[in-house]
């Protein structure tokens, strides 16, 4: 099974093809769009392995996303005791999902590439609730 390390959002991720990944938010990105990703930092399989010096020159990942949504909300609570001071505060910190489609090697051969995702049509759901 063939693998990259790529880096995006100040993070580094090993990702195959077919994972689904939460990434830091990327800007200026729609919805159902491919994106490249031309930071990669390692690729190989189980056999061979490739390492930049710090990135591969020529080497790329296809993903597309799925969606930008917020993350749960995390809630600051600052108390000073016996003082009467207190401070309530939340974040909620941006991600992008995305679903990685295929890994390039730098001479421009795809290592591995996902299965297509077929989406169920509207007459194949209504037919399966009918039968429950």
């Amino acid at each position: 099974m063939s693998y990259a390390v790529i880096q995006t959002g100040g993070k580094q991720y090993k990702v195959k093809s077919g994972e689904i990944l939460k990434i830091e938010k990327l800007p200026g990105s729609k919805d159902d769009t491919k994106i490249e990703f031309n930071e990669i930092l390692a690729y190989g399989d189980n056999k061979v392995i490739e390492i930049g010096s710090p990135v591969v020159q020529g080497a790329k990942v296809e993903a597309n996303l799925i969606k930008n949504s917020k993350n749960r909300t995390v809630l600051i609570f600052k108390k000073r005791r016996r003082q009467n001071s207190r401070r309530k505060n939340g974040h909620r910190q941006e991600y992008s999902m995305i679903r990685i489609n295929k890994i390039f090697s730098k001479d421009g051969k795809v290592l591995s590439e996902a299965e297509k995702i077929s989406k169920p049509s509207k007459k194949e759901t209504s037919k399966k609730e009918m039968s429950k």
